[in-house]
């Protein structure tokens, strides 16, 4: 069956993987990024049925406008995928500007409930789909100098699971930890050694299917991409 899918940040990484992987399934993207260039390429790339906008998912507003241009012209999604993140440069925290720690919690944490406030309602309506919500394996440990990024990660296990219980049955949310996958992310965090991890090549190839294998049953269950 294919499916409807929605990415946050499709500009790269994980996202252009995921993105590009579930195309060529043969399943519709609805992707945002803050990359207007990205964005025009990917539509070039992938035209109708794919829509590509360009979107802050730290600023409600245009938020807002995306799901209400997306939910006028397509059905609620099957699956909603909140990856956009950022991480902080690497610093113990008392040295990490509050202009830096801001913005990765308006992006990490906030962008995340800018989208499920403008989406979820369309697909609890229809009465079923599946939300992922993209942690870390620093959402469920620690390790110094990502102090911001780990607060926000933990923050989006908390979340996701206080919103599996307030979804009705048929639906799902899930906070997914994607793993040590070597991207752009992964080199400000071990520079040279991040080349040792999995490529995304790889990743994508495993966890685009573990995502559409996903179903109500696992709502509120902590998952990890093997």
């Amino acid at each position: 069956m294919k499916k409807l899918i929605v990415i946050t940040g499709v500009s790269r990484g994980l996202g252009r993987a995921m993105t590009d992987e579930f195309i060529n399934l043969g399943h519709t993207i609805i992707g945002c990024a803050r990359s207007k260039s990205t964005v025009e390429n990917l539509t070039n790339q992938y035209p109708n049925p794919h829509q590509f906008s360009c979107v802050n998912v730290a600023d409600e507003n245009s938020v807002k406008d995306w799901a209400s241009k997306t939910l006028t012209n397509y059905s609620p999604p099957d699956l909603l995928i909140n990856n956009a993140a950022i991480i902080n440069q690497l610093a113990p925290l008392w040295k990490v500007d509050s202009q830096e720690f801001s913005q990765l919690i308006d992006i990490n944490i906030k962008g995340v409930a800018n989208v499920i406030r403008h989406f979820v309602p369309a697909m609890i309506s229809k009465g079923n789909g599946i939300i992922v919500n993209f942690s870390s394996g620093w959402g469920r440990s620690t390790s110094p100098e990502v102090g911001p990024y780990c607060a926000s990660k933990w923050a989006i296990e908390g979340l996701t699971r206080a919103l599996a219980q307030e979804l009705p049955s048929g639906m799902a949310a899930i906070p997914l930890n994607p793993g040590i996958i070597y991207t752009d992310m992964l080199d400000i965090c071990f520079g040279e050694d991040a080349k040792s991890f999995t490529p995304v090549e790889s990743w994508v190839k495993k966890a685009v299917p573990f995502l559409l294998k996903l179903k109500p049953t696992d709502n509120g269950v902590p998952l990890t991409v093997s």
